[in-house]
């Protein structure tokens, strides 16, 4: 857009784009957002709280499936918390896709090749995390025979036959893992990453990223209470599951701050959710599966996960972060 300039008046300097879009956190909103994602996971997870275990297992099994569905509706509760921040409280009031890290996807080489960081990125700490358990005592493996997993699938009465295919397309799903899972892990990482954290860069890039990471381990409460993950029934498990979260948290802003793009962390989070039980897979059949331990969102998932952080750290890559900001027009 051309500038008229009138008599005696001197050309002025185009404004320089804002590091970022918001100039404080916008506090209210982002309580409004935890308290909706929060809320809204715990009223898609009441059912299961409400339903006797004795009593489920003489429920239909539609009505079985569709309450282990549950978990995956809950998944979109952040999208829903996200959508009610920007288009009902208008936070942002512009650039809302580049805010949410939506759109524009350039320089596209960056873009893609963060996104293929992400994708490849968890698979391989998740790998590195159970040779840590598997040097620590922690976890028996059966890389041979995927005994552990045999005979879970024939406690289920799959056929032998069938057992095998079985393990090698789940084998074989793994590098695809991003991909398979991109709608669930968009439905949450474009409530904490697509939003969150941008909302609270204004504190600072590590507490809007440790900040982020316990809100959104938190708000696993109403399935790690119900055992997911560490199977623990108490703190415990939230305790265990936020830890996790932030180690994770850190990774995933990490690929959405330097690459100015929410896809990346979308995959990262499908990555992730894809190989996160692996070692249920590769666990020699009846050897002791301490999940606390053996979980890459446990102790040897921080290890690995803490070794990462502070190589990024070393290489200044958290100081490497292109502008959250809509241009000035």
């Amino acid at each position: 857009m051309t500038q008229q300039l009138s008599e005696g008046s001197q050309p002025t300097q185009a404004q320089p784009t804002p590091a970022e879009p918001l100039a404080r956190v916008p506090w209210v909103a982002v309580a409004v957002f935890v308290a909706l994602a929060w809320g809204l996971a715990w009223l898609v997870m009441l059912p299961m709280w409400r339903l006797d275990p004795v009593a489920a297992v003489s429920l239909p099994l539609g009505t079985q499936m569709m309450l282990q569905l549950l978990p995956s509706v809950m998944m979109f509760t952040p999208a829903v918390a996200m959508l009610v921040v920007v288009f009902v409280l208008k936070t942002p009031r512009r650039g809302k896709a580049r805010f949410l890290g939506l759109w524009p996807l350039r320089p596209a080489k960056r873009v893609v090749w963060f996104i293929v960081l992400g994708n490849f990125g968890p698979i391989v700490i998740v790998a590195l995390a159970l040779g840590v358990a598997t040097m620590l005592g922690w976890f028996t493996p059966d890389f041979a025979e995927l005994s552990g997993f045999a005979a879970t699938l024939a406690s289920a009465g799959t056929p032998p036959e069938l057992a095998r295919t079985v393990m090698l397309t789940q084998l074989a799903m793994i590098p695809f893992a991003g991909l398979i899972n991109l709608l669930p892990a968009f439905g949450e990482e474009i409530g904490w990453r697509g939003w969150l954290l941008p909302a609270l860069r204004p504190l600072g890039t590590w507490p809007a990223l440790l900040v982020s990471g316990v809100i959104w381990g938190v708000w696993h409460a109403p399935v790690t209470l119900l055992g997911h993950n560490f199977g623990l029934l108490d703190w415990r498990g939230v305790a265990l599951m936020t830890i996790g979260c932030v180690f994770w948290g850190i990774l995933f802003g990490w690929l959405r701050l330097r690459s100015a793009s929410v896809w990346p962390a979308v995959i990262a989070h499908g990555a992730l959710n894809g190989v996160g039980a692996v070692c249920l897979v590769f666990t020699a059949a009846g050897a002791p599966l301490p999940m606390p331990l053996v979980n890459p969102l446990g102790v040897s998932g921080w290890i690995v996960a803490a070794v990462v952080i502070i190589v990024l750290i070393a290489t200044g890559q958290f100081g490497k972060q292109p502008s959250l900001a809509p241009p000035r027009r």
